[in-house]
């Protein structure tokens, strides 16, 4: 896939996350905006390590570059910010409407400017090249966060039994106590007939 595809498919997958977010509430409207921020963690890194250094040089691409450079740093404040609500908020909410623009800004940037310029300055090799690579960095990701995500999981889980263990262990030795001590109050009655 060339380069170009490939952070196209990217801005798509994102502004139907964006059309989601705004018809989700509650608790559904957090796990959608886990999605953005995870596809937007790995679109600007995919970018910032492939795509834009091989951009910075050539003279009709270079000024652009450093402008998407300065928009993937107040993406990244605005996710960080949001990434600490626990809800919804009114002010969480006017952060993702803001978050919103600036995204679709910059992906209106990008493909009617910077693409057309980079699709000039690259050869066909270089865009193929660029396509994969980026395409092979975003699998490397996914699947790092995928095993980190399982492990994880596991970790709770070992951690869960295992502090649940020891209440098993002490109720049911409580309850062999407690069986005991029914069984010879029963033998003592038994015995006073």
């Amino acid at each position: 896939m060339d380069a170009f595809s490939l952070l196209k498919a990217d801005h798509r997958k994102v502004e139907k996350l964006f059309s989601q977010l705004e018809s989700a509430s509650g608790q559904a409207k957090m796990r959608v905006f886990e999605q953005i921020k995870t596809e937007l963690e790995l679109h600007t890194h995919i970018e910032e390590k492939f795509f834009y250094p091989a951009l910075e040089k050539p003279k009709q691409t270079h000024e652009l570059t450093l402008e998407a450079y300065e928009e993937h740093d107040v993406v990244k404040k605005l996710l960080q910010q949001m990434s600490r609500a626990k809800s919804a908020t009114e002010e969480w909410e006017a952060q993702g409407k803001v978050l919103q623009e600036n995204v679709e800004h910059h992906v209106e940037e990008e493909e009617n400017e910077l693409f057309p310029k980079a699709e000039a300055a690259l050869s066909e090799e270089d865009i193929e090249t660029l396509g994969e690579q980026m395409e092979a960095e975003k699998e490397r990701k996914q699947r790092t966060a995928s095993s980190k995500k399982k492990s994880s999981n596991k970790s709770a889980a070992k951690s869960k039994s295992a502090s649940t263990a020891p209440k098993r262990a002490r109720a049911s030795k409580s309850g062999s106590k407690s069986t005991g001590s029914k069984r010879s109050k029963k033998s003592t009655k038994k015995s006073r007939r």
